[in-house]
């Protein structure tokens, strides 16, 4: 084992650009990334058909813009509907003087969340109206406030724990989505040098050697564990210890979700190796493959908006999701071994029986 692990670290180190570029790329990406989710709201255009447009438009401008999320703007009616069409606005907002509709090119997750903010302004500005009845909605509006600052029933949300419930940190989640991603490349890369060896006929002379078959697998596979779980290790560091990054108390417990996942990796990559025969064929299907699963997976969004029990499906029979699900508890909710235990024998699972058929498919076809 050790003179292949040797023997692929010194092809590392005389030509170490790979490994560099993708641990500078997880942190750019999670720059660029984190930079594009702390972007100001939503942007929605909102117009008005009515002879009184003008002041239907500004009524309503201002009883929308209270929420953190989005930004109503008013817009002329030709340009808002271009901006649907065109993909440059989820959803415009046509409105009326007591009705509101929304026009959307597709019915998306997007587009429920705005409808169902808009439907509540729009319940509580028709029930506030009906409480003023003929006095000032304006006046009835103040008191209302002023009630709510004490009102004698007062809702408080805390964790199970006590405290506050943390809420859903956007920037860590792209940072461990992004670092885990990255490292995907970098271990199915390493473990493609199996299907290399064997093309290029080294893996032949090597069986020939006192080292045994067995320590030949093992010294790749070894190596491309070691070389994904130091680019996942560095970048976390950095961003932990350098750049000042809360991943929360457990930094041990995060090493260890990710060194798991780096041996799942690993063998998730020998399962695809042993449906190909050449390295070309290896580097076409998993470049092909592997940007789809964190977008399957989540990474790149908040949680809950992929519903679809399929792709949770099969977002589920890879590592990814899982390390994903352990990563934020530790990080967001500070869970111990025993919240993290079921993603942990996940990843294991997938890592041994993918494990199990690609080695088993490797030496089948070489028979």
């Amino acid at each position: 084992m050790l003179p292949v692990f040797k023997a692929q670290l010194k092809k590392d180190i005389r030509s170490p650009w790979t490994v560099i570029l993708m641990i500078v790329g997880s942190m750019l990406l999670t720059f660029i990334f984190a930079d594009t989710d702390q972007q100001s709201k939503i942007d929605v255009p909102i117009f008005s058909s009515e002879s009184n447009k003008e002041e239907v438009e500004e009524k309503w401008e201002l009883l929308l813009n209270n929420n953190q999320g989005y930004s109503f703007v008013v817009t002329d009616e030709k340009e808002a509907r271009a901006e649907v069409e065109e993909g440059d606005s989820e959803a415009a907002l046509q409105l009326f003087d007591n009705d509101y509709q929304v026009i959307a090119a597709a019915d998306s997750r997007a587009v429920q969340l705005l409808e169902d903010y808009v439907h509540t302004v729009f319940t509580q500005e028709a029930q506030l109206r009906a409480a003023a009845g003929s006095e000032n909605v304006e006046a009835t509006r103040n008191e209302v406030d002023v009630y709510l600052e004490n009102a004698p029933l007062q809702m408080q949300i805390e964790s199970i724990e006590g405290g506050e419930v943390p809420e859903h940190n956007m920037i860590l989640q792209l940072l461990f989505g992004i670092t885990l991603f990255l490292s995907m490349f970098t271990i199915g890369f390493k473990v493609n040098g199996v299907t290399s060896d064997k093309v290029s006929g080294v893996w032949d002379r090597m069986i020939l050697s006192p080292t045994s078959k067995t320590g030949m697998y093992t010294g790749h596979l070894f190596y491309s564990f070691f070389i994904g779980f130091t680019q996942i290790f560095i970048v976390l560091v950095l961003f932990h210890y350098v750049l000042d990054y809360d991943l929360g108390y457990h930094f041990g417990m995060i090493l260890t979700v990710a060194a798991v996942f780096a041996i799942s990796m690993v063998s998730v990559s020998m399962l695809i190796t042993g449906f190909v025969k050449t390295p070309e064929q290896f580097n076409m299907i998993y470049t092909s493959v592997i940007p789809i699963i964190p977008i399957i997976s989540g990474v790149y969004m908040p949680p809950g908006l992929i519903s679809n029990p399929i792709l949770l499906f099969v977002a589920d029979l890879f590592p990814l999701a899982h390390a994903m699900e352990a990563l934020m508890d530790i990080a967001l909710f500070d869970a111990g071994w025993s919240e993290i235990t079921l993603p942990l024998v996940l990843m294991l699972l997938i890592g041994v029986i993918s494990m199990g058929v690609g080695v088993n498919l490797v030496e089948r076809r070489k028979d």
